[in-house]
């Protein structure tokens, strides 16, 4: 399969990179900008045939450019996030794509069981558990423009016939990150170990959601690890695209305090 990444050069961008090394996949990076140690095509998000160019050829793109920081204005998410995302839906009914899969967030839905409605990235004691078919309650203009992006993706498999996958991704981070996340007041630290997706299975999330014969279309799925503090219903994507979580939070840092 010839598979686009928008947004390659970020922090997920980076693990999507490393799911398909060993694969018979054919990957295309694209990126905002030159990066050394990444070769592939330059592209806005923003500029339509920009994106129309970088998609001709491929079968399925994986989007993740975006402005992904949960304090930002509207007038910042506004061009990228969503505009952004229309662009990509557009250009790959143009050029004839297979799957779009959009990467959405766990702030779609964090006002659920945020400790604070000022302070989204953190957790109440007692979370309630959180399906992808719950209605959104975002905390923040990121996750306004994240559901705008579902959306969208709704639209194009209902109207187009794409197969879109919405993958509500966690808090990406390696153990040494999110060890240092404990240091900070609790409500936080919960979060993180709640919310926590290790590079692993962020790679394999990516794969399955990209390469999986889909049961419905669209899917929308939560994805963190298996922890033990984690509120998000895991069911439709361990069925959807076969995701198979394997680390803990809780694991991580009992093995990294050793």
């Amino acid at each position: 399969m010839k598979v686009a990444i928008t947004g390659a050069s970020g922090n997920v961008g980076r693990q999507a990179l490393a799911a398909f090394e060993e694969t018979d996949h054919e990957i295309t990076p694209i990126t905002h900008d030159v990066t050394e140690d990444i070769e592939g095509l330059i592209a806005d998000v923003t500029d339509y045939e920009s994106v129309s160019e970088a998609l001709s050829g491929q079968e399925a793109v994986i989007h993740l450019a975006a402005n992904p920081s949960p304090e930002a204005e509207w007038e910042d998410v506004l061009g990228v996030n969503v505009n952004g995302a229309y662009n990509v839906y557009e250009a790959a009914v143009e050029n004839g794509l297979d799957r779009v899969v959009f990467a959405s967030t766990n702030h779609v839905s964090q006002m659920y069981n945020a400790a604070s409605p000022d302070e989204p990235e953190s957790l109440v004691e007692d979370p309630d558990v959180i399906d992808p078919d719950d209605p959104p309650r975002p905390d923040s203009y990121y996750g306004v423009s994240k559901v705008a992006g579902e959306a969208l993706g709704s639209y194009y498999a209902d109207r187009h016939g794409l197969e879109v996958v919405n993958v509500r991704i966690g808090w990406l981070m390696d153990e040494s990150e999110l060890e240092e996340t404990q240091d900070d007041a609790e409500r936080r630290a919960r979060f993180a170990r709640a919310m926590w997706l290790s590079p692993g299975d962020c790679r394999n999330a990516i794969r399955g959601a990209t390469t999986a014969s889909l049961p419905e279309n669209p899917v929308t799925v939560n994805v963190v690890s298996a922890n033990d503090d984690r509120y998000l219903s895991l069911t439709h994507a361990i069925r959807g695209i076969g995701y198979r979580p394997r680390d803990n939070a809780t694991e991580a840092l009992c093995d990294d305090t050793r």
